[in-house]
């Protein structure tokens, strides 16, 4: 069996999950801002059509933005899942707030802070 090319891998997680190109922008938006990656309607076209292989840069937003394994995006007979799940951008955006407000503590509020959110959890 002749292995599948990236073009025809995207082509698939769209189908998939019923997504345009547009969408698929949409969806990579917040990881091209945060990895400081550029991923223009031109170059997916391309990537969809064939005529560019995308790099590795591009391709890990893809995958992200379609939440499969990039290595199954590059055609390889792997699971289409990810392995982990990234964590959503505002998820990540808070605990990054939570910890640099948490590092300003002192001592004993910190150990006040961990004792009421371990409360909540006992309470779950």
């Amino acid at each position: 069996m002749k292995p599948s090319t990236t073009a025809e891998r995207l082509q698939e997680a769209m189908n998939i999950r019923g997504l345009k190109q547009v969408d698929v922008l949409r969806l990579a938006e917040p990881y091209c801002h945060a990895y400081g990656v550029n991923l223009g309607k031109t170059a997916l076209t391309q990537y969809v059509s064939g005529k560019i292989v995308p790099r590795q840069d591009k391709l890990t937003i893809l995958g992200l933005a379609l939440d499969v394994s990039e290595v199954w995006l590059m055609g390889y007979d792997v699971p289409m899942e990810r392995k982990t799940a990234p964590i959503p951008m505002e998820e990540d955006e808070r605990s990054k707030e939570f910890v640099e407000l948490f590092n300003q503590l002192s001592t004993e509020q910190k150990k006040a802070v961990l004792y009421v959110m371990k409360g909540f959890l006992e309470k779950q």
